[in-house]
């Protein structure tokens, strides 16, 4: 049940406790001095790995569990890709030059991330929508070499559905490390596993604060904390989709967080009615119960034109607006990392097949991170083609602000070609 609040801001600790950060950061430091041999010992009590030749699956073993996953899957899974492509050809960065009046030429050049590590988790649940929601950008940015990083508790082998999307998208290598020992792994690189540029995709608190603790040493999409939604709902909405959706995101894990803003005590009523009835099906109930006994609530508010400022101050990983008219809710929304519009919008179809991009900011980091793109793996080069007529005009100026920052040689650099040319 969601407990009825009237909206108030609470300052958020840090999801990721003390104790994880220095277990994690023990746990980093170690990869990176001993490589393999560290990776090996961690995966051994976590996901009873016993060798270090099992670090990386075989063509053959991979081939092997694709095959297990059946062919509606893979159609199922083909549909989403070609509907990810799609969006995501459309969110590349381009080169672009600008020419001054005098002729020179200033711009900018895109060019991809060499390598890149994508991290699948692969314990509660797996996930090969993941895989498609990091993959596909990276190949239409044009990334050289992408590796796949998924834990297999347990010794398992690779989930056939990870598999067979590997297999699809042309996964270069697939490693079954997980943790924060593989995060560091493909941060500094070991023996069996290369050192990538970029590191992208979620995972458990620990995958976060190594994440975090290697970030500067290779880029990082985002810190993924636990999931969360927002729905925003008038007393014209579905009650039992509005529940089924709240339900959705509070099945992840016991940290989930979900509202419900609502300008109707009635509304709010039928939808904690409605998730009383639907939670008694979920396998999963458990886990959803503690999420929203702990970390979920209703807010009401007079008028659903103030949605907008709590939904800002929340900064949801999902947003759904389930109004008479979304749209204009939507005016008055700054800060989420997906919206849904309508109530045929569920969350689960921006999951699995829409097109845009699932990896998104969470922990009301939507306020200033975005959702996973082409461009994330991307970087840019500023181009400055200057020639005699700009730097004659622009050139003073320039030596000017150097002597103002003290920066003699700056200024010395720029006063040698004024001279030369008088």
């Amino acid at each position: 049940m969601l407990r009825m609040l009237s909206w108030e801001d609470r300052k958020k600790s840090s999801f990721i406790p003390e104790e994880v950060t220095e277990t994690v950061k023990n746990i980093v430091r170690d990869v990176r001095d001993r490589g393999d041999k560290a990776v090996l010992e961690y995966s051994r009590k976590f996901d009873n790995l016993q060798d270090i030749a099992d670090f990386q699956v075989s063509a053959d073993a991979l081939e092997k569990a694709a095959g297990e996953a059946g062919v509606s899957f893979r159609e199922a899974i083909s549909k989403s890709i070609d509907n990810v492509r799609k969006y995501h050809m459309n969110m590349a960065d381009r080169d672009f030059n600008i020419f001054t009046d005098n002729g020179s030429v200033l711009g900018s050049r895109v060019t991809p991330i060499d390598k890149t590590a994508i991290y699948v988790p692969g314990g509660k649940a797996s996930y090969p929508s993941t895989l498609v929601m990091c993959a596909v950008p990276a190949k239409i940015a044009g990334v050289r070499e992408i590796i796949l990083l998924t834990p297999t508790p347990y010794g398992s082998g690779i989930n056939p559905y990870v598999a067979v999307t590997a297999k699809i998208l042309g996964i270069d290598k697939v490693f079954r490390v997980g943790g924060a020992q593989g995060i560091a792994a493909a941060a500094f690189g070991t023996e069996t596993i290369p050192k990538v540029d970029k590191i992208v995709g979620p995972g458990n608190i620990y995958v976060a604060a190594a994440k975090r603790e290697v970030y500067g040493f290779v880029d990082i999409d985002m810190i993924a904390g636990p999931s969360e939604i927002a729905v925003v709902a008038d007393s014209r909405a579905n009650p039992s989709w509005v529940a089924a959706d709240i339900l959705s995101q509070a099945e992840h894990d016991e940290m989930a967080r979900c509202f419900l803003i609502t300008d109707s005590k009635d509304f709010a009523d039928r939808v904690n009615a409605e998730i009383e009835r639907q939670l008694g099906q979920m396998k999963r109930k458990e886990i959803i119960s503690k999420a929203l006994e702990s970390n979920s609530s209703v807010i009401i508010v007079e008028a659903i034109e103030q949605a907008g400022d709590i939904v800002n101050r929340i900064a949801p990983e999902h947003l759904e607006i389930v109004t008479e008219d979304p749209f204009e809710v939507l005016k008055g929304i700054k800060n989420a990392g997906a919206i849904f519009l309508g109530g045929y919008s569920t969350e689960p179809i921006g999951d699995y097949i829409a097109g845009p991009n699932h990896v998104l900011p969470t922990y009301g980091t939507a306020a200033f991170f975005s959702p996973l793109s082409t461009r994330d793996f991307q970087k840019r080069s500023s181009l400055i083609y200057y020639n005699k007529k700009d730097l004659a005009e622009y050139g003073p100026a320039a030596i000017k602000i150097a002597e103002a920052e003290g920066l003699e040689a700056h200024a010395n650099a720029l006063k040698v070609r004024l001279q030369y040319d008088r």
